[in-house]
């Protein structure tokens, strides 16, 4: 039996999708196991964790990374340079396994050096390429640079120059890493990253693979609105538009737009009572009052059962975000039926069909993505999920992947 383990920093992050993947594999007959940094369930057989020494460690590595990015232009985003790590090669749930899927890692899990131990066993390491740090210099998103198609120096990111070139040392060290080994395989979950990754110095001449997320029809699919709202304490004539979203400030969020957006529907929409449902966050008097409608915060929602309420308890789901990969909160919310608007960006077009289940709005265009709500609203648009995303689909594209690369071992 095929025997694979998953490596990802929190069980349960991500989308849960290094989870949902495992779970996937293990209807599968597939021998899954997760290998966590930080404990979020206690130790079984199929999912460990590292010692507690490990993760204050990775307290002190982002200590150390929170210093060497204090003066990066905060509007890019997140960088990671994984200075920090641990050495994970030794470990019996690592040398038991026949496949290795790397997951999201930074935050003090593995650095470079630890994924170059893990490429020297001779597995197959299979990347998942939750973001772009995979195939940068160290951000997790570029934006409109491109400079991850040739050699990221000189990086945007970074104000000052400073004596080491951080973005063009770890852009090296990748390099180097990449080149060296050829049991390393690549799996993006949107077609937008995909060919990002196609076209990286890093990994153009690797095998790259398009596998959308898992996500979990079951737990995510239409109940009555009616009744959702009644938990809620929402009332059932408003109508009710939800955003999402753990930091609602992050530049990969598009605030600004939305704010933007509302304003104008406050001007277009005045017989409709409107209210909007933000959830991932508590309540944020700044935030409560740029928005012009009632607002009802949730605050951090830990289980999948809570968020399908508030998915099921609205009317449309909206996502201005500026950088995202395969937002899993945009095929949630389809399942549950509420459609979806959010901008042309990043791997949203992938699981929205413009103006059929939800509306593409024009990139940071405010007006655009208030003509989408009013669109979807007016023509009673409803959420549905794509044949592509059925999760006996996604297996089967992991299953044929696993298949290619261990034919003969």
């Amino acid at each position: 039996m095929l025997k694979v383990v998953h490596l990802q920093a929190a069980t349960f992050s991500a989308g849960r999708a290094a989870f949902k993947l495992h779970t996937a594999f293990l209807e599968e007959n597939i021998d899954s196991g997760i290998l966590s940094l930080f404990k979020e369930v206690n130790d079984t057989e199929e999912m460990k964790n590292l010692k507690f020494s490990a993760t204050i460690q990775a307290w002190v590595d982002n200590k150390m990374q929170s210093y060497l990015t204090r003066n990066n232009h905060k509007e890019f985003g997140q960088y990671s340079f994984p200075i920090l790590g641990n050495d994970i090669s030794g470990l019996d749930q690592i040398k038991e396994a026949d496949v290795i899927y790397i997951h999201w890692v930074q935050g003090g899990f593995l650095n470079l050096s630890d994924i170059e131990k893990l490429a020297r066993l001779g597995k197959p390491l299979i990347f998942v390429m939750h973001d772009m740090w995979t195939i940068t210099g160290g951000c997790h998103h570029s934006f409109t640079c491109e400079k991850y198609k040739t050699a990221c120096n000189a990086c945007q990111m970074f104000p000052d120059k400073s004596m080491i070139d951080w973005p063009a040392r770890e852009f090296d060290k990748k390099l180097r890493i990449y080149s060296k080994y050829n049991n390393l395989y690549f799996v993006s979950p949107s077609k937008w990253l995909y060919n990002c990754a196609k076209e990286s110095a890093l990994t153009k001449e690797k095998p790259i693979y398009y596998i959308p997320n898992i996500i979990n029809s079951q737990q995510f699919k239409p109940v009555d609105k009616k009744v959702v709202r009644q938990i809620l304490g929402i009332d059932e004539n408003d109508t009710v538009l939800a955003f999402g979203a753990v930091s609602i400030e992050s530049p990969y969020k598009g605030w600004s737009y939305l704010q933007k957006a509302l304003e104008k529907l406050k001007e277009t929409q005045k017989n409709r009572n409107i209210s909007i449902l933000i959830f991932g966050t508590g309540y944020k008097k700044q935030i409560a009052d740029q928005i012009p409608f009632k607002a009802k915060f949730t605050g951090f929602l830990k289980d999948e059962f809570s968020t399908a309420l508030v998915y099921n308890a609205s009317d449309l789901f909206i996502t201005p975000s500026l950088a995202d990969n395969q937002p899993t909160t945009v095929m949630e919310s389809l399942c549950c039926g509420a459609p979806v608007v959010g901008f042309e960006v990043g791997g949203i077009p992938d699981m929205i069909e413009h103006k059929k289940n939800g509306y593409l709005a024009k990139y940071k265009d405010a007006d655009d993505l208030a003509r989408g709500i009013e669109f979807c609203l007016d023509n009673n648009i409803k959420g549905t999920m794509l044949p592509a995303f059925e999760k006996s689909n996604i297996v089967k594209m992991h299953m044929d992947l696993l298949n290619s690369i261990t034919k003969g071992n």
